[in-house]
């Protein structure tokens, strides 16, 4: 069960029960004053009664005309008895199956009960009196249409009130409940809109007191979380950058073992072999070392400058260019002048890995342009090639970690990872779309506006 439902039942419960009391209090509040009303109205007729009780001899008589009585029992909704009976029950006037009188403990008092009369419920009063010296009784009745419609009346608009006051009690309570539950669904969007990787600690300032205790403890996971995967960063940058030079010097004692070695076709294509081996361990330790320093969780933003993005391009040009003569590709740079926010070296790795990345797909013969310009006050990096280009169902995996579109072709599945963690870092988006020649890849690269 939800924690709003839990409340709801802990709070609704209860008020529905003190409601329901309340309306039967308010029922008999309501109810009694119509009772004793209607048992007046009886009264009333009793005492008109009185005038007509006269002696007679020694016994007294009831002396009412016809139209006297007629107007005494005439009602629009009930029909109405009356009797008149000396103390030993002997009836004087009125309707002899008038049922069993109930003696009022005063004289000139009336008393009122419920009663039965010919097959019906009927509502009596009793009134004891005195004429001429003797003690008289009279009683009158009526059928219980009107009070049964008056009572329902009553019954009906207080269950529409209460029906009505519980819905707004619900609603207000859901409504306190759901302003109550803002602070949790102010912690769950403020997490729902986190990357996977950012572990800053939640904001405490403005949490509830029976709150806070909970943040707390969870921003000590996350900065426990934090401390982990920086020290697992900090190993895999340590591990990179010690695996860097020793493979350097290895590349350097392989390259002179080639050089000196050419006549000799076995020992120049073992050479060469363990060349091309060091090479790519070495590419994979660099990768290693980006990865470990881009990833975004250990980023820090105070390190962000002004970088000019096109001279960044430019500085790493000859290293491109000797890739692509490698593998006769024609490689071209349409460079404007492009500020951008950022750290130096993160951008030179996104580089690195976004060109690599092209020359490596696009097969011999091919194109690949690096684009550099500003566009609306925002940086814009552009590396199109004319390569096979990238299935639309594999765009949103590409820049997975290990993940590969061809398997055939050499490499970790690090470089475009890299790229995702460099351009979540600055704040940029990257997008990767067809050439614009209708085939191959263009990766587009959006860096924020920089500031003044």
């Amino acid at each position: 069960m939800s924690l709003r439902a839990r409340l709801l039942k802990w709070l609704v419960i209860p008020l529905v029960a003190l409601n329901l009391v309340a309306a039967g209090i308010a029922y008999w509040l309501a109810w009694i004053p119509a009772q004793s009303a209607l048992d007046q109205s009886l009264a009333d007729a009793a005492w008109a009664l009185v005038p007509h009780v006269q002696e007679s001899g020694d016994s007294v008589e009831l002396k009412l005309s016809k139209q006297a009585e007629q107007v005494l029992r005439v009602d629009h909704f009930d029909e109405i008895f009356f009797v008149v009976r000396d103390t030993e029950g002997v009836t004087i006037a009125g309707d002899v199956d008038f049922p069993e009188l109930r003696v009022p403990a005063q004289i000139n008092v009336h008393t009122a009960y419920a009663s039965r009369m010919r097959g019906e419920d009927v509502r009596a009063i009793t009134l004891q009196t005195e004429v001429d010296g003797q003690i008289v009784l009279i009683g009158v009745a009526e059928t219980r249409v009107k009070s049964d419609r008056i009572r329902a009346r009553i019954l009906w608009s207080l269950l529409a009130v209460e029906l009505l006051l519980l819905l707004t009690v619900v609603g207000v309570v859901w409504a306190v409940l759901d302003k109550g539950f803002l602070p949790l669904r102010s912690i769950r969007d403020e997490l729902a809109r986190r990357r996977a990787d950012d572990l800053s600690p939640l904001p405490i300032g403005n949490a509830p007191q029976e709150i806070a205790p909970f943040v707390a403890g969870m921003n000590d996971l996350l900065r426990r979380a934090q401390e982990s995967a920086r020290a697992r960063q900090d190993f895999l940058a340590n591990v990179a950058h010690q695996l860097r030079t020793p493979l350097a010097g290895f590349k350097a004692q392989l390259e002179w073992l080639q050089a000196h070695h050419r006549e000799d076709s076995e020992t120049a294509h073992s050479t060469a072999m363990m060349l091309a081996s060091t090479n790519r361990m070495a590419r994979q330790a660099n990768q290693l070392l980006a990865l470990a320093r881009s990833e975004p969780g250990g980023f820090e933003r105070q390190r962000l400058d002004r970088v000019s993005l096109d001279q960044l391009v430019s500085d790493s040009v000859q290293q491109f260019v000797q890739q692509a003569l490698a593998k006769d590709i024609d490689i071209g740079f349409e460079l404007e002048p492009t500020e951008v926010m950022g750290d130096r070296f993160l951008l030179r790795d996104l580089v690195d890995n976004l060109v690599d990345n092209a020359l490596r797909y696009t097969p011999p013969g091919g194109e690949v342009t690096v684009r550099c310009r500003a566009r609306e006050g925002r940086g814009v990096l552009e590396v199109e090639d004319d390569g096979p280009g990238i299935p639309d169902e594999e765009k949103g995996k590409i820049f997975t970690r290990f993940y590969r579109i061809d398997r055939g072709q050499a490499g970790s599945g690090l470089g475009l990872a890299i790229v995702r963690d460099i351009v979540i870092d600055h704040g940029a988006e990257v997008v990767v779309d067809g050439g614009q020649q209708g085939r191959g890849t263009l990766f587009t690269v959006r860096f924020p506006a920089v500031a003044g």
